[in-house]
């Protein structure tokens, strides 16, 4: 059974940069063909898939966040992270890690989901 994990600060200033990291136990990130993307949910408002590591190392963004997001990945240690710079009060969200044969907005799509965590913008 895959476990994920998200880690990062719960309150992020405007303009900074919102740093997540996603700890995977039970399985490889560069094994099989799975996608492990980075999702949030802002209150009140639907699951937005952000950008998603491939086990291959290829790297894919929503376009609506491409500017401001970047995903890399420590395979040493299991991780996978996100950055998401100039962070604005819009950017308040739970953010979710997760894995799927795919990436999409649709919960649907993941097999695996980290508990999310809360992330406040806010000075």
């Amino acid at each position: 059974q895959v476990q994920l994990q998200e880690s990062g600060p719960g309150l992020v200033k405007p303009s900074q940069t919102l740093s997540l990291t996603c700890t995977v136990s039970g399985g490889s990130i560069i094994t099989n063909d799975y996608y492990w993307s980075w999702i949030r949910q802002p209150p009140g408002k639907g699951l937005e898939w952000m950008g998603a590591i491939a086990a291959s190392g290829s790297i894919y963004y929503n376009p609506s966040l491409k500017s401001r997001t970047s995903i890399s990945r420590d395979t040493a240690k299991n991780q996978f992270t996100l950055q998401l710079t100039s962070v604005t009060p819009e950017d308040t969200a739970v953010y979710y890690c997760a894995r799927g044969d795919g990436y999409s907005d649709s919960p649907d799509g993941y097999d695996d989901w980290g508990q999310g965590t809360q992330v406040t913008v806010s000075s």
